[in-house]
């Protein structure tokens, strides 16, 4: 009868019958398993060989050669904890020291152990085994010229020795005599041609000579004598990833594993894979793992600073490039990457700082000069800017980008024909780069040679025949040609070409919404948002519609959900955080933007985003401190200083406030804005005199612009000074003649007691500018104030059918209904409220026309809100009290009322003695 055996039933006989092969089919005694020890070992089966070894000795446990030998395979198999305690173990069972010593020697120095290796080996036979391992050991400790001496002393006993002369062509390489050191590994391996860490020795000498090929076919050798090598295959990915050979490096990095490489260095080789195939997340958790296992494993930690960049996480590339730029201050490559790292975070003075060094030794090369001129830049230093960028171009003169950077910087010091010809000169260097022709072509758009840009437009297309950057640019300058056919043509070519290209998008809505086709424009951005449901910026835009049409709480929707489909972006963070800010709530923002401040601590946007949240929030000190961080970082911006004075004018400190405004005009003489609020801040102390020293600085820096003469004249007016005012309006209104200049004039010549000249010069306007709304506003105002309200009616109802969301003339055609009793008011207050939110003159009017109409309950809340955000304006106080006089709070009425009666004098003093009276 026959027997079958089951599939586990061959599979334990299978296993039975190697077991008997590798221990019963001979004698099994010690000196049994050795001499089969030996036989493996000579077919190159170590495995094989280490389970007979470790039969002998557990027959005999004082067998000295089965030890020696033990660690000997253990050595092969890089396994050198075994080694170094089997090799003990016969050193103690006086196994022959020459063969002994040589082992724990390597077995000591492949854990790192250099000094031991010395004091092990101090005092036994200097055999030339002996002295390769101590010459080894010196070169570990960093001691060449010891280590020179042992290599040549192993020689003289032996010449010809392998591992000498392979000791002998390290201390070369690391003295840069690379021939030397080609010379002396040759010999190694003409001496012992299975000498593996000879041939792995060659190769590590190739690939620092740049020479890949030559370098590979080294490692191939040793992987030829020790298949199972852990480290070959890893030099060989390395070589891989550099030739762009991916599959092959990924093969490598898996037989490393299966060899039983060392888990970091998979890790870490699998990671610099990872980053060149550009997965980015991938290299970063791969990285992890080196980093938890060996902090300071420096390849690891520059190639987490480089991973962080790629994945824009600054502080973190930050950290690392600094850490590594700190253990190899000449590791240029290193130095750049942080530097890019601080420009990209805004922090250029830092990045200054790190590039002074290489810049100072005269080896700096073209990148460090432009990255040098970047900084500039950022500082806003073009004059400075543009020599790093000429030094940067003496290097190579070809090297296109910085010949952009120049245009720029001289387009910035207003060397328009200069800059133009360093754009055209990129252009012609990298006739496909399209960075460079599209930036000259929006220099000539701006400029308004806009038949030059669609030229330049034309020589980029035979390069890149259907780029939606191109169509987009090309309908931009038939825009400035006022053809708006030809420019919707383009737009929708570049669509086209991408459908969810946004800048193009973005054009054509523009386009819609002036042709007073909303619809049209939502519709460009729902398509994108078809394509790429997170796109933040088509939820941004359809936000901004959203507000054009007063819908606050859509806009406030899409912006949210433009957060939560980019969580991790800080953008779409920013403009939700601006929008919480506008929409009265600004503790909304600040929660907000807290999660994203770890991760950016200098970054200037958040900064100046969550110090303005502070401001709203009324928490002046905590703005001081964020404005303070953002001067720190942008130590050159008088928008900063700016800022920080805007926040300690809050706190009620003006000599704080005025030292922040002499910063910002001392980094930025041409700012504007730093030199209004200097004025400002002068005359809100009754300083006139300071104040109008500050307007004759800006009437002398800016003589073509009529900011000066209206801001002198403002402050005439202030002083109650009508006559001295009419000069410089006067002034102000003959260089720009607009609508409101002409109304400042207007209101001077009114107080000043020429209201007939008033009358006739804003008529005169009215007739040559009969659309114009500002006018009729104004004369609505002064048909307010003369208690003529159907005459404003009229003029509003004719102002708001031209500009229908006119908010100042929605505010003051509802109180004009109200005079006149008129059902319409209470709507069109309603709708002033819907679209100024927090503005306390429109919450005033709502709230006093709810109050009149007796509903107090909603009233009174509106008017103390109002109040609340507007505490000097006199009407809003007396609304409020008369108020809370009719819902019977009469002791909070006369609080108010006695604010005014005691205050500083106003229109509504005498009313509100009155109503004291009453109470």
């Amino acid at each position: 009868m026959s027997i079958r055996l089951s599939k586990a039933a061959a599979a334990v006989a299978s296993a039975a019958l190697l077991a008997a092969s590798l221990t019963g089919c001979k004698s099994d005694s010690a000196e049994s398993f050795l001499a089969e020890a030996r036989q493996y070992q000579q077919k190159g089966d170590n495995k094989a060989a280490v389970i007979q070894l470790k039969n002998a000795l557990e027959k005999n446990p004082d067998d000295a050669e089965a030890r020696f030998l033990l660690a000997q395979l253990s050595l092969e198999m890089d396994d050198p904890l075994t080694a170094d305690k089997e090799v003990r173990r016969a050193i103690a069972l006086k196994y022959d020291e020459a063969k002994t010593m040589p082992v724990l020697a390597r077995a000591l120095a492949q854990q790192g152990k250099y000094q031991d290796v010395l004091d092990a080996t101090d005092k036994v036979a200097q055999t030339a085994d002996v002295l390769a391992q101590r010459g080894s050991a010196y070169l570990g400790l960093g001691k060449g010229d010891e280590a020179k001496a042992a290599f040549d002393a192993a020689l003289a006993k032996q010449a010809n020795h392998a591992d000498a002369l392979a000791g002998l062509s390290r201390y070369a390489a690391m003295q840069k005599d690379w021939a030397l050191a080609q010379q002396l590994v040759d010999q190694a391996i003409a001496a012992d041609g299975k000498n593996v860490n000879a041939w792995q020795l060659k190769g590590d000498l190739q690939r620092a000579q740049n020479k890949p090929q030559e370098a590979m076919a080294a490692y191939q050798q040793v992987l030829k004598l020790k298949p199972g090598h852990r480290t070959a295959h890893l030099e060989q990915a390395e070589l891989n990833i550099a030739a762009g050979k991916y599959d092959a490096a990924q093969a490598d990095i898996d037989a490393a594993r299966k060899n039983g490489a060392n888990g970091g260095l998979i890790a870490y080789n699998q990671a610099l894979l990872d980053f060149s195939r550009d997965k980015m997340k991938d290299a970063q958790a791969n990285l992890l793992k080196v980093m938890q296992a060996a902090p300071n494993h420096m390849p690891s930690v520059l190639l987490s600073g480089a991973v962080a960049l790629n994945l824009g996480q600054l502080e973190q590339a930050e950290k690392h490039l600094r850490k590594y730029v700190e253990w190899n201050p000449g590791n240029v490559y290193a130095r750049k990457m942080l530097v890019s790292t601080l420009l990209k975070a805004r922090q250029p003075t830092e990045a200054e700082t790190f590039l002074a060094p290489v810049l100072k030794d005269g080896k700096a090369d073209a990148s460090l000069f432009e990255l040098a001129g970047e900084a500039a830049m950022l500082q806003q230093q073009p004059a400075k800017a543009s020599k790093y960028f000429e030094q940067a171009i003496a290097q190579e003169p070809k090297r296109g980008s910085v010949h952009v950077a120049l245009g720029l910087a001289k387009l910035a010091q207003g060397d328009r024909a200069g800059g133009a010809a360093e754009l055209e000169t990129a252009m012609k260097l990298a006739p496909a780069s399209l960075d460079a022709g599209a930036t000259l072509v929006r220099v000539q758009t701006s400029t308004g040679d806009y038949d030059k840009a669609l030229a330049s437009v034309a020589l980029l297309e035979k390069v890149h025949p259907n780029s939606p950057v191109l169509h987009n640019l090309k309908g931009g300058a038939y825009l400035g040609k006022k053809d708006a056919k030809a420019a919707r043509a383009s737009f929708g070519a570049a669509l086209a070409a991408d459908a969810t290209y946004f800048p193009a998008a973005a054009n054509l809505a523009q386009l819609d919404l002036q042709d007073k086709n909303p619809a049209a424009a939502k519709q460009r951005f729902e398509t994108i948002l078809q394509k790429d449901g997170k796109n933040a910026e088509a939820m941004a835009a359809l936000a901004e519609i959203a507000l054009t049409e007063g819908d606050k709480p859509k806009a406030t929707a899409w912006l949210e959900k433009a957060v939560a489909g980019q969580p991790d972006a800080l953008a779409p963070a920013l403009k939700l955080g601006e929008h919480y800010i506008n929409l009265g709530t600004p503790q909304k923002a600040l929660t907000l933007l807290g999660k994203y401040a770890p991760a950016n601590p200098a970054n200037p946007q958040l900064l100046d985003v969550q110090g303005r949240a502070q401001l709203a929030n009324k928490d002046a000190p905590g703005a001081i401190e964020t404005f303070s961080k953002l001067v720190s970082v942008e130590p050159k911006s008088g928008a900063a200083h700016l800022r920080l004075a805007t926040a300690e004018m809050q706190r009620k400190n003006p000599a704080a406030a005025g030292e922040a405004l002499k910063k910002a005009i001392a980094v930025e003489p041409a700012f504007l804005q730093a030199y209004l609020a200097q004025a400002e801040l002068a005359a809100g102390q009754r300083n006139y005199d300071a104040a109008l020293a500050t307007v004759r600085q800006v009437q002398q820096r800016f003589p073509q612009s009529p900011v000066g003469q209206l801001l002198e004249g403002d402050l005439w007016m202030q002083q109650n000074k009508p006559a001295q005012a009419l000069k410089p309006y006067e002034a102000a209104f003959a260089i720009a003649p607009t609508a409101p200049m002409l109304m400042k004039l207007g209101k001077a010549l009114q107080a000043g007691g020429k209201g007939a000249e008033a009358e006739r010069r804003v008529a005169a306007w009215r007739r040559q500018h009969p659309d114009e709304p500002l006018s009729a506003m104004y004369v609505a105002e002064n048909h307010i104030a003369a208690k003529q309200y159907r005459q404003a009616i009229t003029e509003l109802e004719a102002v708001l059918k031209k500009v229908p969301d006119n908010l100042v003339a929605l505010n003051n055609l509802a109180w004009a209904y109200q005079q006149e009793k008129d059902a319409r008011a209470l709507p069109t207050a309603e709708k002033a409220y819907q679209l100024a939110g927090k503005n306390p003159m429109v919450m005033d009017t709502l709230g006093w026309m709810l109050v009149e109409q007796g509903n107090t309950a909603r009233g009174l809340p509106l008017l103390q809100e109002a109040a609340k955000l507007a505490p000097e304006a006199g009407d809003i106080r007396l609304h409020l009290a008369q108020g809370l006089h009719k819902a019977g709070d009469k002791t909070n009425a006369r609080k108010e009322l006695e604010y005014l009666t005691n205050g500083k004098s106003n229109a509504q003093q005498e009313e509100a003695r009155s109503l004291l009276k009453l109470l």
